[in-house]
């Protein structure tokens, strides 16, 4: 979202991949406290304890299949909306209902209800389509979801008029391999979470052109945030709203909610053609994982918009029009991959205010809060418009930041460009290129060819004998891999990459990696 305006399913088989749904807040300086484990593609999400979603018995089945075939011989098979409705009103704990592949024209304002039905961490409650994409649930309104807890909806087509909502009175909801093109109304929503511990996973969200997000997540009341929230593996692609703003694939809380603790996760996902807003990922809460997402050929970016203390980690960011964008406090940006974003690959940006409070009222809660004790390190930006820059729109500047170990190449242009120096702290970048340096303090870089080399996945990564291995001007405890996956050995090497001739662990994201399809 720009900075004025208006705010505006799953088989048993898929469940071995259990939910992280609780995390500590980091401390975002360059000492930061270890994020949540990481995955990757070859391992399984991990657990934490009384809080996962699934057992450790359901992890163990296959990844895969979605037939009916597949299902549990406890399953029970629907053929109409009223017998799914029968059905999931007398289900419990380990059920399974299984809807055949149709297309269900869902009349009336009562929808599917899911009310009272709770299920357990090693016994949900699933309610999922014959086979992933093969029932479509259209008309005026789908799932209603009312006080219940682990709940599984999985594989269905989704074409509803209205908005898809996990309320507050529900928690461990998990929404999975759904494909998700509600209607085209002006200002409609479409997948709200409110709920603790909800997971979203790969869903596809396509093909909205009209004002409205893909998926909001908020919390009770004006103020709080859903807590513990998932979102990875999802494709979010071709959204055209062509309006100042309010087209975000993900909206993660919203200004008044900013000062809660939403300790969510977004990881993994894909954000193609997502040309709805500036901001593909948009943060306005606080203590949350940005991990591991491919934005590739879209308008968005990464917008820490409100709210403090959130970790930006081994994302790539790939021929688009925004990178990552900051404002608010003690976040980490580290390990990020920018190449051929037209505007600036990180802008460090600048205040209305210099921090929001509780007691704020509403309109000043809707100011850009001056980033303090932000920590940039570790990034790679090549070929953009400006590597590193800020913005002079705002009278108040950064204070206690840190820029430090970040490989700038660029073309034409400038590399910095950062109106406001006497809050930032400048160390060991690494600057390469016919781009100029632009205003960077001598003190903070050295300009040197890092002999990058090109995957086959397009990355540009450091080649032997670069001058980047083991040149990090700091230490950096909590960043114990590279955004390939790659562990961090001795100290650092500047940029994304740690050198490592092994083949990456995680690499650009494509439509096969996400979505209802994916492994």
């Amino acid at each position: 979202m720009r900075n004025s305006g208006p705010e505006s399913s799953t088989p048993r088989e898929i469940l071995a991949t259990p939910a992280v749904s609780a995390c500590h807040p980091p401390r975002t300086d360059h000492t930061l406290a270890a994020p949540p484990p990481p995955r990757t593609p070859e391992t399984p999400m991990p657990s934490l304890g009384r809080r996962t979603f699934l057992s450790a018995a359901l992890a163990t089945a296959a990844i895969g299949g979605t037939s009916s075939a597949r299902a549990s011989t406890r399953a029970t098979q629907v053929r109409t909306v009223d017998e799914l409705r029968r059905a999931i009103a007398a289900a419990q704990p380990g059920a399974e209902i299984v809807l055949a592949d149709g297309t269900y024209n869902v009349t009336g304002s009562q929808g599917i209800p899911i009310q009272g039905r709770r299920g357990t961490a090693s016994a949900p409650i699933i309610v999922r389509a014959a086979s992933t994409g093969g029932a479509t649930l259209a008309g005026d309104r789908g799932f209603v979801l009312t006080d219940s807890a682990y709940v599984v909806l999985s594989g269905f087509k989704l074409r509803q008029r209205t908005t898809l909502d996990i309320p507050t009175t529900c928690k461990n909801i998990r929404i999975s391999r759904n494909d998700i093109q509600l209607a085209d109304v002006e200002g409609m929503h479409w997948l709200m979470v409110r709920g603790d511990n909800a997971v979203v996973e790969r869903n596809h969200f396509h093909g909205k052109s009209t004002l409205g997000v893909f998926l909001g997540v908020e919390g009770p009341g004006s103020a709080g945030m859903a807590r513990g929230v998932r979102i990875v593996r999802n494709y979010f692609s071709d959204h055209t709203f062509a309006g100042d703003n309010g087209g975000e694939p993900i909206r993660l809380g919203l200004s008044g909610r900013s000062l809660s603790d939403a300790g969510a996760i977004v990881e993994e996902n894909l954000f193609e053609r997502a040309n709805g807003d500036p901001e593909a990922i948009s943060v306005k809460s606080s203590a949350n994982f940005i991990r591991y997402n491919t934005v590739r050929n879209s308008l968005g970016g990464i917008v820490l918009r409100h709210g403090n203390k959130t970790r930006v980690e081994g994302n790539f960011i790939l021929a688009g029009s925004n990178g990552i964008r900051i404002y608010g406090n003690d976040h980490l940006i580290v390990n990020n991959y920018v190449e051929r974003v037209s505007g600036s690959g990180i802008v460090l940006g600048s205040g209305s205010v210099r921090d929001h409070k509780p007691e704020d009222d509403a309109e000043s809660r809707r100011g850009n809060d001056a980033p303090d004790r932000v920590t940039i390190a570790l990034n790679t930006v090549l070929s953009s418009g400006t590597a590193i820059s800020g913005e002079s729109q705002r009278t108040l500047p950064p204070l206690g930041c840190t820029i430090a170990d970040n490989l700038l190449v660029g073309d034409s242009g400038s590399l910095v460009s950062m109106p406001y120096q006497q809050g930032i702290t400048w160390s060991g970048n690494i600057l390469w290129g016919a781009a100029g340096n632009g205003n960077i303090p001598a003190s903070g870089f050295t300009r040197k060819d890092p002999k990058l080399v090109a995957g086959n996945d397009g990355v540009r990564r450091l080649g032997a004998g670069s001058p980047a291995i083991d040149a990090a001007s700091r230490t950096y405890a909590s960043v114990t891999q590279d955004a390939d996956g790659q562990a961090r050995t001795g100290r650092a090497d500047v940029g994304a990459d740690e050198y490592n001739t092994a083949t990456p662990v995680r690499r650009p994201l494509t439509p096969a990696d996400v979505g209802p399809a994916s492994r």
